[in-house]
């Protein structure tokens, strides 16, 4: 791989691990509101607005983990860690921080919206960790297993098991902490879970292209071929 080529790797690298960063720390901060979604009239979700941003990071690591491989993969697992302990201590000053009597938005507002941050963090990252290395994992096994073939089916056993140990995990917590009342966890777990299932069924055909417009790009010939840095 000559060098321009070599740079635009790793800038896509950047963006990919950008987009998942950005969906983990937002899905962890925007948790607390729940909303109604019936799509075509065929079934009532109720679910976390947080929902509508972590399936992201679950296609965006399988993308990484078809071209570049599981150890980049793991790479980002570990930022996002870094990156959502962060905002968490930017949460945690910014509540201490006692607002002006001209502030939009008082304290007390300021900590119902934000007050089980550090509960949803910590539970959301153990999830997290669980899930997500799992994800990676079981995608290999089966890319493995398969020669590298078949891409639908590796992406989707890999996303099925991975995110239903991350919404159970993280339901238990939060029912744990008081955070969210026990009564609400088997109807919000089987609603997590279908969501989680249906977006991943759908971002099948997004991986392929995206594989496919990379590998075609950077020369990757093959089914399963990862991306492959020499010296010039």
């Amino acid at each position: 791989m000559n060098k321009t080529k070599r740079k635009q790797a790793e800038t896509l690298y950047l963006i990919l691990a950008s987009l998942f960063i950005t969906s983990l720390v937002t899905s962890n901060l925007i948790f607390q509101k729940f909303f109604h979604w019936n799509p075509f009239g065929l079934y009532e979700f109720e679910l976390s607005v947080g929902i509508i941003a972590y399936p992201v990071t679950f296609l965006v690591t399988d993308i990484i983990s078809e071209i570049y491989g599981r150890k980049r993969a793991n790479k980002v697992v570990i930022a996002g860690v870094f990156a959502s302990i962060f905002a968490l201590l930017i949460v945690v000053v910014s509540t201490e921080a006692p607002a002006t009597s001209w502030s939009p938005i008082g304290d007390a507002t300021f900590k119902k919206v934000f007050g089980f941050t550090f509960i949803a963090v910590g539970a959301s990252l153990a999830a997290y960790l669980l899930a997500q290395f799992l994800d990676v994992q079981i995608f290999h096994f089966w890319k493995k297993l398969t020669k590298g073939k078949h891409l639908w089916l590796r992406n989707n056993f890999s996303t099925f098991a991975s995110q239903f140990v991350d919404t159970a995990t993280v339901l238990l917590l939060l029912c744990s902490f008081g955070v969210i009342e026990w009564k609400l966890f088997w109807i919000l777990l089987g609603n997590g879970y279908l969501f989680k299932v249906l977006f991943a069924l759908f971002d099948t055909p997004i991986i392929y292209a995206v594989v496919y417009l990379v590998r075609k790009h950077f020369g990757l010939e093959g089914d399963g071929v990862e991306m492959v840095y020499k010296e010039d």
